[in-house]
Order: structure tokens, then sequence, then C-alpha cells
């Protein structure tokens, strides 16, 4: 049946967001008894490439199919259609997608075997993804009623692709509080940072262009640049920025049209660019004519008091594209966010935003416009913060207590995740499936880096999102308990050289 969904037909001038569209033809599949229950749909890669579409816009179709019901996962193995078609999943099943990440349902399969199984016990510190009991529902219930009461049908129109002017006027003075200068006209609001991405290399990227990122980085963004068949150029990440020589040596040697960084609690590392690097970035940024896209990933989670500035604060010559998501912070499936971008570019990137979607929902934008305005924004942010600090710490005092000598790390400050240091070659495919078994799963290191990067099998990263306190210390005694079991293993007698 594969080419039944080859025979999808998507219109990119649709009215209607292309997830939507695939989430609808799928669901009329299933509806029609075309797919039959328990039947395996095409993995994210498979469909995307099929489809010519970024693997994004697969990932959130499956996200609304199996929300409905209509699809669920089974871990390491795929997406399959539902034997209950329009049931909604419980809460633990919903979660099984760690749907902040594209790499699940093919890599966990190589990793594991197919063996993996997420469970309601299931300690999960892979998904960066917060949980939803910290959603502020009633609060955004709130808004969204009183915007209806307010606005009545002119909510539901549609909205200029730049954004709804009194919410980037809102977030303008928002961005001029932390230091960041900003005016309404430059600033446009999209359906989250992923879509941003997407939307600039719509812009700036023609296959064969080169983009340098840093290496590891966010999994999202290689998709994207890999969807424009952009030539990526990793730059190692270092504790306090990338290798700057590396840097220039490949601003001189390829002359590519964008740097991608995460300068602030880089996902996956936590690593943050000194002041020093910060500086000379942009210096490197004007020589070489190129243009930064910083991606802000969560530096307002700053737990350690570490003042980092960002990027666009420094940024003199308009060099710098800013990207900013609430998705960590608010509720991630509305797809919120906003880019500030340079005057000269205001024209391509606003038709790219056209093309794409026309305009991120105006219903949401002028509710999220009046929750920010009656004071809702700020109450739920220091919640979150507060959260998120006490679960950060209780991560890091774990790991100091029960973390094996021969596993190092370094205590980021703040952000959402913890990059651990292995130092022998075969713990972390042995770790991932022996802590899976145990019940206590994270993100291998790996997939962190492009196609273009030797597959490194010497880090792993722990999230503390999706996590709760009392989980906290239960995971990672567990996972430390195994590593001191491999390592016990890897010193053993059998496991000695014969000399």
């Amino acid at each position: 049946m594969p080419e039944l969904f080859g025979e999808i037909s998507l219109k990119k001038d649709s009215d209607s967001p292309l997830y939507l569209q695939l989430y609808s033809k799928i669901k009329e599949m299933i509806e029609n008894g075309i797919l039959s229950p328990d039947y395996r749909l095409p993995s994210i890669r498979k469909l995307s490439s099929m489809l010519k579409i970024n693997q994004v816009t697969v990932v959130s179709a499956y996200r609304q199919l199996e929300s409905e019901g209509y699809v669920y996962s089974r871990p390491g193995s795929g997406i399959y259609v539902s034997r209950f078609p329009g049931n909604p999943l419980t809460r633990s099943q919903a979660g099984s997608l760690m749907a902040d990440e594209l790499y699940n349902q093919d890599d966990l399969a190589i990793i594991s075997g197919g063996n993996i199984k997420i469970h309601e016990g299931t300690i999960n510190f892979a998904s960066a993804t917060p949980t939803p009991d910290t959603f502020p529902v009633e609060d955004f219930k709130a808004a969204i009623n009183e915007v209806l009461d307010r606005d009545k049908g002119s909510a539901f129109g549609y909205h200029e692709s730049q954004g709804y002017i009194p919410l980037r006027e809102c977030l303008c003075d928002m961005l001029k509080e932390n230091g960041i200068p900003c005016k309404p006209e430059n600033m446009m609001i999209i359906s989250g940072a992923q879509q941003g991405i997407d939307i600039i290399s719509k812009a700036f990227l023609h296959q064969g262009d080169y983009i340098i990122t840093e290496s590891p980085t966010y999994t999202g963004a290689i998709a994207v640049f890999n969807s424009r068949r952009a030539e990526i150029v990793d730059v190692e990440m270092k504790e306090d920025g990338p290798d700057l020589n590396i840097l220039e040596y490949s601003l001189k040697k390829y002359r590519p049209r964008l740097i991608y960084t995460i300068p602030t609690f880089q996902n996956p590392t936590g690593y943050s660019y000194s002041i020093g690097k910060r500086s000379a970035l942009l210096d490197l940024a004007d020589r070489y004519d190129v243009y930064i896209i910083e991606d802000d990933y969560v530096s307002d989670l700053d737990f350690e008091d570490r003042k980092y500035v960002p990027l666009k604060a420094m940024d003199k010559n308009s060099r710098v594209i800013f990207i900013k998501s609430f998705s960590k912070i608010f509720m991630p499936g509305l797809r919120l966010g906003f880019m500030l971008v340079p005057e000269r570019f205001h024209g391509n990137l606003l038709e790219a935003k056209h093309t794409t979607d026309i305009s991120t929902s105006g219903l949401i934008q002028r509710a999220f416009d009046l929750y920010i305005r009656k004071g809702f924004w700020n109450r739920h942010w220091n919640f979150m913060y507060n959260v998120y600090k006490e679960r950060y710490f209780t991560m890091i005092n774990a790991l100091d207590r029960h973390l094996p000598g021969s596993v190092g790390y370094r205590k980021p400050g703040g952000g959402l995740n913890i990059w651990l240091n292995v130092d022998y070659r075969s713990w972390t495919e042995s770790l991932f499936n022996r802590s899976a078994a145990a019940g206590v799963l994270f993100a291998p290191g790996r997939i962190f880096y492009s196609g273009s990067h030797p597959q490194n099998l010497y880090n792993i990263r722990l999230s503390f999102a999706a996590v709760y306190r009392e989980q906290i210390e239960e995971g990672i005694a567990k996972l430390c308990e195994i590593m001191d079991s491999l390592q016990k293993d890897n010193h053993s007698p059998s496991n000695l050289p014969i000399l």
C-alpha cells in the first residue's frame, strides 16, 4: 500500500497548513477502511521524501492523528493505525512519541532492536517537552473566551502574514526590557521556532549552499537544512562556544550563507558561549558577510545567575536573525514564537512565511496578546522557572551523588539539558538498552550530529523537562547503577586483552 501515500496531493498554496492537509488525507483513508487496523504507516523520513515535504510536517500530522486516537506508536517500531479510530490516547500513550524530537521512531529501532516499551512508569530523560500538568489551561481559556466576546468573528479572519500588530508591540516591549532593541515592523510571528528555521532556509538556501552549524546541534534544524539540500559544515561546540579557528577556516573555505547557533544553554549540550566568543562571532559575520540565526532556545532559564547576553543584544550591524519560541515555557501544541528580521531581508522572509501557511492562527495570537497584557504570562513564567529550577538542582545533585568517576559533565547553570561524557565506546548502546529495560530513557549523543559528522558514541543527553522531581532521583540512581555495572563488566578479566 505504499503507493497510496505516494498519490497524496498537498496544495502548498492552500489556506490550510500542509500538516493539516496530510492529517486529513490519512484520517480519511483510515475512516474509509483503506488503511486497516494495525497497518504500519510510512516512517517520518520515508513519507517526507515521498511527498517532498519537511519531516516536521509529517511529525505534526502524525501527532494530530495520535492525539485523536487514529494512530498509535510502538516505540522502536513505528506508527500504526488504531483498532479503535477516534478514541483519544491516554497521557502515557500520547507521550510515547517523544514529540519534541524527530529521531524517535526510526532511531530507537536501530539502537534498541525494537525492544523499547514506554509505559506509565517510564522515567523519560529523552524528552525536553514540559509535563502537561504545568500548562496554564484555565488562564488561557479565560483569555480566549474574552477575545471571542470582544472580537467575535474578527478573531477568525485572515491576519497579515507578519502577525497581529498588538502582539508584536507587546513582545517588543518585553524584549526591550531584556536589552534587545526591537521595532514591531521588524518582528514576525511564527508557528514555533521550527517554522522560523524553515522560513529562513527557504529564503536563504538553495541546493548546494553551505550553512555552518555547531556540532552537535538541534536535530530539527539538521532536518530542515537537509530538506533544502544544503551542505552542512560542522564546527565543534566546546564548553565556552565553537572552536573559532575552525569556524574562521570554514568561513574562508566554504563562504556559507548562514551560521545556525544556539548560544545560550545549547541543545543538546547545555553549553553557552563566553562573552568573548559572542563578540568574536559577530566580528567574523561582518568580516565574511554572513548572517547568523540565533535560536534562543531557553536563555531565560538561568538558574545560577550566569547573565548571558543574547547575540541580538550585541548586534550592531543587523547580522542576527533572532528566533524565540514559547514551547518550553508555555503550551508547545499552540506552536507560537517570533523572529526579529533585519530590514534588508524583511520582504524575502515575509514571502517565505506567506507561502508556508499564510499566517499563524489569529485567534491564538489575539489570545496570547491578551494573556500577556493581563499579567498571566509573568505569573506563569515565574511558576515554570521555579519548576524547572527545582528539577535542575535535583538533577545535578543526584548526578553528583551517583555518577561514576569515569563519566564527566559540566553544570550548564540553566536550560533543560545535561550532557554526559562517557569514557567507553561500547557504553552508550549497551547503556541505552539496559536502562530502557529498567524503565529509564535518555537521548544518545549520536542523533545530534549531521550526516556529515562521524556518529559520536561518547555522549548522552539527559533532559529534566518531562520528569518530576521525585522521578529524577530514582531515574539517576538506576542509570548510574547500570553505568557502574557496565564499568565493572568492561574491567572484568574476561574483557582484558591477552598479553
